[in-house]
């Protein structure tokens, strides 16, 4: 195993000099890593000491290892933010170890560092490769959380103070600080990885022992990307929870992740350094794929029990927690036993005479099984019917059911105002009632950032009998600058694909999210890691393509002429966009929950 150190970049940092700066960029969590199991590694520490990594990290629920090097100026320029951070979680169910980063880097040397800055944490030393083999570290200035069975949970910057090139005052994204409060609180991160900008290491990653086992490897897969559905109380068909349930199933979870229906997302990777990165992907990193479809095609290995992942706790009733107001349907919804039942709409009064500013929203069917989506609105007093059916307060689809809004960003719910329920069953055999309710939780001062919502759509079209891929196009014209935070196309049971561009002033176009292959049964919102900037005088450009045609089996009637409507034999072309206005998001990073 080789590590050297980028002797150019140290010079970048540590001088000045060098090309442009470079902060922490955010990466899917699939594709970092997250969710699997680090190896066991021996740790060596400064004192000679041998210790076991599953012996140490099972001390506490979460373990923050921090890469660390004395000669890398980015790795010593964090030091003091380490020390912060650690002594903040004392006592709060977090360690820290600090792992030399760069194998010619004293054992004394680091020791000093630790003794300049008063670390607590074990200290080990660069000597032993196989800590940074295991975590497949990548630069000095990167840390990872592992839990008490070595499952990762984040890893990237400790923040954006400091990269190549540049230095602030204050951090703008504590990304490390944000992971261990909503990990401290059973949530999983907003932004689950990054890049780290720092001294670059090249290593060769030690690969795990064997194929695949249930408990090393497979139960995380099931349990991160399948089990938010797939559980007791889940909206899934039927249970993930065990590796007989999983083994049970494995001919149906086999064909829906060979052909990509599972984890439902349907955005395609974008082209270029302009990719945008979706807080909220779904999806397994081709590895885990490779793994997961040859776990079910081959022997179907359980392996150590001892490597099994902590058990998650999944909430009772609210995602969110207890709200602050709860609106509920005025009387359940009688749900038919079988065929298709048009879009039904309820509205009940806010109860609110006073504006307030929402921060989070979550939206809880009560007949799980049977509903297909939801979108709330917020009418205004003296209007009628839904507002433009542009602006909707809150949507749920199975798996994507509330929201959290960073501090400092809200949606505003205007005193006296309607809140109108839009509401869409697909019977499954069984007659119920379902009574939506709606948890709102307020911020007790107005924000510095209101959030809006606006639609790129099209009104006015006519998909002609049998038409295989018709296209239809609509436009948002921005004329002020902005910042878009989730883009989410809506179309119904002849929607085919869906695609966003974004273009600018001076006629550059780019490509910002593309759904091509778009199912009716999954109406997704794609919430943006990072805020997408938009300049004034630019326009969000959306086109739709629709499958009239005979092959398409979701069709209703490939016989007739199709146009807007709202029921779903007719359609909708509409690219909802949720933004704020520039002027007051300056600085900001949107996010949130789910």
């Amino acid at each position: 195993m080789k590590l050297n150190l980028v002797l150019v970049l140290l010079w970048a940092v540590g001088a000045g000099f060098g090309g442009a700066a470079e902060a922490p960029r955010i990466r899917p969590g699939g594709v970092a890593g997250i969710g699997r199991m680090v190896g066991e590694a021996q740790v060596i520490d400064v004192a000679g000491r041998g210790h076991a990594l599953s012996a140490l990290v099972a001390a506490q629920p979460f373990t923050v290892i921090a890469m660390t090097s004395p000669t890398c100026p980015l790795s010593r320029k964090f030091a003091p933010s380490l020390a912060v951070l650690e002594d903040a979680w004392k006592g709060r169910g977090v360690q820290f170890i600090f792992a030399g980063a760069i194998v010619s880097d004293a054992p004394e040397a680091l020791a000093a560092l630790a003794r300049e800055h008063a670390f607590d944490g074990l200290c080990a030393s660069a000597a032993d490769a196989s800590l940074r083999q295991v975590l497949q570290a990548e630069s000095t200035a990167e840390v990872f959380v592992l839990d008490r069975a070595r499952t990762l949970h984040y890893r990237g910057a400790v923040d954006d103070q400091y990269g190549l090139g540049y230095q602030k005052d204050q951090p703008s994204h504590a990304f490390l600080a944000e992971a261990l409060a909503a990990l401290s609180q059973g949530q999983r991160p907003a932004v689950e990885a990054t890049t780290a900008p720092g001294c670059v290491l090249e290593s060769e990653a030690a690969g795990a022992a064997g194929g695949p086992t249930w408990h090393r490897d497979i139960a995380r897969l099931i349990q991160r990307n399948c089990q938010e559905c797939h559980r007791p109380g889940g909206t899934g068909p039927f249970a993930m929870m065990t590796m007989a349930e999983v083994v049970g199933h494995a001919g149906m979870i086999r064909k829906v992740v060979r052909e990509g229906l599972m984890p439902p997302w349907f955005a395609a990777h974008g082209r270029g350094p302009q990719e945008v990165v979706w807080a909220n992907e779904r999806g397994l990193g081709e590895a885990d794929r490779a793994a997961l479809l040859g776990w079910l095609s081959g022997d179907r290995a359980e392996g150590d029990p001892g490597e099994a992942p902590l058990p998650r706790v999944w909430p009772e009733e609210w995602v969110l927690g207890k709200p602050d107001a709860v609106v509920a349907l005025p009387e359940p919804v009688a749900v038919a036993a079988t065929g298709r039942m048009k879009y039904q709409y309820r509205e009940v009064a806010s109860g609110f005479a006073e504006d307030r500013w929402i921060t989070g929203v979550e939206v809880r069917p009560s007949a799980l099984a049977q509903v297909h989506h939801v979108l709330v609105f917020a009418v205004p007093e003296g209007k009628k019917g839904v507002v433009d059916g542009d602006d909707f307060l809150a949507v749920y689809v199975p798996g994507s059911s509330a929201v959290v809004y960073p501090p400092g960003y809200a949606k505003k719910l205007p005193g006296g105002a309607r809140i109108v329920f839009q509401l869409h069953y697909t019977p499954n055999g069984s007659a119920v009632e379902d009574r939506t309710r709606l948890g709102l939780t307020f911020a007790a001062a107005a924000p510095r950032h209101e959030v809006h919502v606006a639609a790129a759509k099209q009104t006015r079209f006519c998909i002609p009998p049998g038409a295989r891929r018709h296209e239809v196009r609509g436009a948002l014209p921005i004329p002020f600058g902005a910042q878009i935070l989730s883009l989410m196309p809506h179309m119904h049971m002849r929607g085919a694909a869906f695609r966003y561009e974004l273009v600018d002033a001076g006629g550059q176009r780019r490509e910002l999210l593309d759904v091509p292959r778009y199912d009716f049964n999954w109406q997704l919102l794609y919430r943006a890691a990072e805020p997408i900037a938009v300049e004034a005088g630019s326009r969000i450009e959306a086109t739709a393509w629709f499958d009239n045609s005979a092959e398409n089996p979701n069709n209703p009637d490939p016989t007739a002429e199709v146009r807007w409507g709202d029921q779903t034999e007719e359609e909708m072309m509409i690219g909802y966009v949720e933004y704020v206005k520039v002027a007051a998001a300056a600085g900001a990073v949107p996010g949130g929950g789910e």
